[in-house]
């Protein structure tokens, strides 16, 4: 049995999230998977191109389809993935799932932490497969695909495994009646509510995936894989590996599938709309995902994470120029392709404190501005702290960025990608609007495009991100402060709209940044989306507890 051979790495994911502290079952350096990894990774992706994807178990197949295009080079993959029926992907998973539902938590969970055992062979060879179909630089490619998402999926097993649990298989339960008693048997089943569907997202394939997958799976239910047909083979190269796991151990691989479709035929809306689809879990932009907790019904169970618009709160600091330093590289970060990214700056026009006086708003936007400018001209930080725009469409909407009306304090431009000449690549555009000007940064603004917010004072700040969070949701709000009360305002204004601060964030740790195991990825509690990775919510939502009684004579 699996679970014996795993159950230490369970036991320590159990542990870790109930007490949120630093764990890593997968080590983020590539340097921990040996000297042969890196190399064979690679060449195993160049042996994928301008093929069929030949590994899936799905055997009943309509056509052949892709259309990724790699962010640097510009030039088509030329893999084509199965395109299956809807009718066909649910029935086959609806069987699936029979069989699956059957298996008790701990042989589930065995199974499924193989399949992350499994997975992390395949870390570099998904690492390049990320960095081109999303632009994430290799090293975010391999950090973000390989061992942060198979962390985050462990997360979600332990959280499955102890709630799974939290109720005994079988009690006795006798109640006292003067003379007699009356005695029954009770049994409590979890019982999981049905097929899965996950819909993934362009810039973060596999790890905005795994967890609800890894979530669906755990707790009994198929799951169904529907990635955007921009970025299909991370994706892709995963399931084929929990496929091979679920057969190698006796299960049928149906359990989880590809659901390939292209853009000019999409079938998210079919297969989001199925009766016998019970599960969904979205990532991506707020108009598709809001058509998707429209669907919400008691038949139906939606997880989503949305656009939010995330704000920074300047108020005072202890090292302006460490925190301009942070504050550019998390701009500039796949160069702002990231749901955590920070977009609108709250800067009171009086400036702001720190140990040798008061910094003029002005002199706040110029360091910010250098920066940035420093950071993204450095050979040995630009190129590959950017990365590459993963579509011309957000590549335009930046290029557009100074047509919104606001003062242009920055424009960005191509950075010169020395390996690959041809990347979409733009460097963060940094844009001054007045508090007034509602219209422009009242909206996501997706990609590396920066507004600085001049605001009265630090609480007309607090007003304006709490507002922003409220209604138009936000994941993540950073903050600089050395004022004990202030901190405590800025907590309590943001929380209430259920929206994490990151405070005084300098060094190498940055507010996009969310650990498993301990962070909890999105609040589920304002527009952003109505889920966490990974609280109990996430998990316990996916199945019904049961309780059948026998009496005893």
């Amino acid at each position: 049995m699996l679970i014996a051979k795993h159950q230490n790495i369970i036991d320590k994911a159990v542990k870790a999230n109930q007490e949120r502290t630093f764990y890593a079952q997968y080590p983020e350096h590539p340097k921990a998977y040996g000297e042969e990894a890196p190399p064979q990774g690679e060449a195993s992706f160049k042996e994928l191109l301008d093929k069929p994807f030949p590994r899936l178990k799905q055997k009943v197949i309509e056509s052949w389809h892709g259309e990724e295009v790699s962010p640097y080079t510009l030039q088509p993959l030329g893999i084509t993935y199965p395109v299956v029926s809807t009718d066909e992907l649910v029935k086959a998973g609806k069987r699936a799932g029979q069989r699956w539902s059957q298996l008790s938590v701990a042989d589930r969970a065995g199974i499924l932490t193989e399949t992350l055992e499994k997975i992390q062979h395949h870390f570099f060879e998904i690492a390049h497969a990320t960095m081109h179909t999303t632009g994430q630089s290799f090293m975010m490619s391999f950090q973000a695909s390989g061992p942060h998402a198979n962390d985050r999926a462990l997360e979600a097993i332990a959280m499955g495994y102890s709630q799974l649990q939290h109720f005994p298989e079988h009690q006795t339960w006798e109640k006292p009646m003067g003379k007699i008693s009356v005695k029954l048997e009770k049994t409590f089943r979890p019982v999981p509510k049905g097929l899965g569907l996950v819909i993934g997202c362009s810039t973060f394939p596999v790890w905005n995936s795994l967890p609800g997958m890894y979530a669906d799976l755990i707790t009994g239910n198929a799951v169904i894989v529907k990635p955007h047909p921009k970025a299909v083979l991370p994706i892709a190269i995963v399931v084929a590996a929990i496929q091979q796991v679920l057969e190698e151990n006796g299960q049928d691989p149906y359990t989880c599938q590809l659901a390939a479709d292209s853009s000019a035929a999409p079938i998210t809306k079919a297969l989001s709309e199925h009766p016998d689809v019970a599960l969904i879990d979205y990532t991506g932009g707020s108009a598709f995902g809001n058509y998707v907790e429209s669907l919400a019904s008691p038949r139906k169970t939606v997880f989503t994470e949305k656009a939010g618009v995330n704000s920074v709160i300047l108020d005072s600091v202890k090292d302006i120029d460490a925190v301009m330093q942070n504050l550019a590289f998390s701009v500039s970060l796949y160069s702002g392709q990231m749901c955590t990214a920070p977009q609108n700056f709250f800067i009171p026009e009086g400036g702001i404190d720190t140990p040798n006086g008061k910094i003029s708003y002005d002199e706040v936007a110029q360091k910010f501005k250098a920066a940035i400018e420093g950071l993204v001209n450095n050979p040995k930080m630009g190129a590959g702290t950017l990365g590459a725009v993963q579509n011309e469409a957000t590549l335009q909407r930046v290029k557009a960025a100074g047509e919104t009306g606001a003062k242009v304090l920055l424009s960005g431009a191509p950075v010169t990608n020395e390996e690959y000449a041809g990347a979409r690549t733009y460097s963060p555009t940094v844009l001054e609007v007045n508090a007034s000007d509602t219209k422009i940064f009242e909206q996501e603004l997706f990609g590396p495009v920066v507004l600085l917010v001049k605001t009265k004072d630090t609480a007309h700040s607090i007003e304006l991100a709490r507002g922003m969070a409220d209604n138009h949701g936000a994941i993540t709000c950073a903050a600089y402060t050395t004022n004990d009360a202030v901190k405590e305002k800025i907590a309590d204004a943001m929380n209430s709209v259920f929206t994490p601060v990151s405070f005084n964030f300098t060094g190498f740790i940055w507010v996009n940044q969310h650990a498993a195991f301990s962070d909890l990825h999105v609040s589920g509690g304002n527009p952003a989306g109505n889920a966490s990775f990974t609280n109990p919510e996430f998990i316990v939502k996916r199945f019904v507890w049961v309780g059948n009684r026998t009496y005893v004579d």
